[in-house]
């Protein structure tokens, strides 16, 4: 934003501080209507035809907009992706045990991404990945649903599991 002196048009339409209209008049004017009322002359439109500029309180104007930032920050859910691995040949108690922290994370709001990893001539079995992936996602159906589908990258197969809305 320009402020002050940085504004150099040789004319710019002025705004009061408290919104109304003072016409359009020269940048010099401006400063100096704005001086004597001890707050500074900010440019807020300055692709208007012409430049729109306002007196107002700059500092005042940037510490309501931190403090305005601040509060959406503190607003904010941070979501975290956590990881889940399973190879085509895992047990039923091992499974149990994936899905059951799957769920725990789920609970908690994380998303989880899936993952079953092939190695050697386990990759021309993919349909077993496949399946695995829908079984996980039946068990884990009650806390997250699916987000992104079973997909084959590579050696990998990847799903993407979201926590349900309340």
């Amino acid at each position: 934003m320009q402020i002050n002196e940085q504004i150099r048009d040789p004319e710019i339409r002025v705004v009061a501080a408290d919104g109304s209209q003072l016409g359009i008049m020269s940048a010099k004017e401006a400063q100096d209507m704005a001086y004597e009322k001890g707050m500074d002359l900010v440019k807020i439109a300055p692709q208007a035809k012409p430049p729109v500029c306002k007196i107002m309180d700059y500092g005042k104007y940037k510490f309501e907009l931190n403090k305005r930032e601040r509060e959406n920050r503190k607003n904010q859910k941070v979501i975290n992706i956590k990881e889940v691995q399973l190879s085509p040949s895992i047990d039923t108690n091992d499974f149990n045990t994936k899905c059951s922290h799957a769920i725990k994370f789920l609970k908690k709001g994380d998303k989880v991404k899936v993952i079953v990893r092939f190695r050697g001539r386990e990759l021309s079995h993919s349909q077993i990945g496949f399946t695995l992936l829908e079984k996980f996602a039946s068990q884990a159906s009650e806390a997250g649903n699916i987000e992104k589908p079973a997909k084959l990258e590579g050696r990998n197969m990847t799903m993407f599991l979201a926590p349900k809305k309340d």
